[in-house]
């Protein structure tokens, strides 16, 4: 009843935030939330509707075809951007678990230990597998699955494209994502200061030492 006053407020203190952090120019800020997604069945929905929407909100958005520029690197693009990256959202649908870049990029972010937003889109969580066509070697197909079990038994978002309304859905996730952000950069400066607390610590101690 109250979500969209307290998005708001939550926006402008990562906005607020940021805002006093200074950027070098020309330097590529590392994006805050990676869009894995299956292309033939999302790319011009829910896919591009979150990129934009979170674009629109001041956020740093990956999402392949609007991201990328002709000449990058597939691979090196993508593996920087979900390395780089605060959060992963993995939007499934019908054909996800039959692409193998869609299944790489689920792997890499659960392995770069980052937090993950399912949206199940016209899928259940049951749905989804792995097959293996002899194409894939077993131990990325291991690495496949181990992400795909993780991903599915992940609390997200249910999405019926045939029921639901795509701006209810798309205004949801993005919510999650800010509420998201909020603690992985609370966690990040957590650590930062207990990281500095510690080295302070052995500091005196190695004083102490010496005298």
């Amino acid at each position: 009843m109250h979500r969209a006053p307290v998005m708001n407020l939550l926006q402008r203190q990562i906005l607020s935030h940021r805002s006093k952090i200074p950027t070098p120019n020309r330097v590529a800020q590392p994006c805050d939330v990676f869009i894995n997604h299956r292309g033939i069945d999302t790319k011009r929905t829910i896919a591009s509707l979150l990129y934009d929407h979170l674009t629109y909100l001041n956020l740093r958005p990956f999402l392949d075809n609007k991201t990328m520029k002709p000449g990058d690197k597939l691979f090196d693009k993508i593996d920087s951007a979900i390395r780089g990256c605060k959060i992963g959202i993995t939007v499934f649908s019908p054909n996800y678990c039959d692409s193998y870049f869609c299944l790489h990029e689920l792997a890499l972010i659960t392995e770069s230990k980052k937090k993950i937003i399912p949206i199940f889109c016209d899928v259940k969580p049951s749905e989804l597998r792995v097959v293996d066509n002899g194409s894939v070697p077993s131990k990325e197909l291991e690495r496949f699955n181990s992400a795909l079990e993780e991903a599915k038994y992940t609390v997200g978002l249910a999405f019926d494209s045939l029921k639901g309304n795509w701006a209810d859905v798309v205004t949801n996730a993005a919510g999650i994502v800010i509420d998201s952000l909020i603690e992985v950069e609370e966690e990040e400066r957590n650590r930062h200061q207990n990281t500095g607390s510690s080295l302070q610590n052995v500091t005196e101690a190695a004083q102490i030492i010496e005298e």
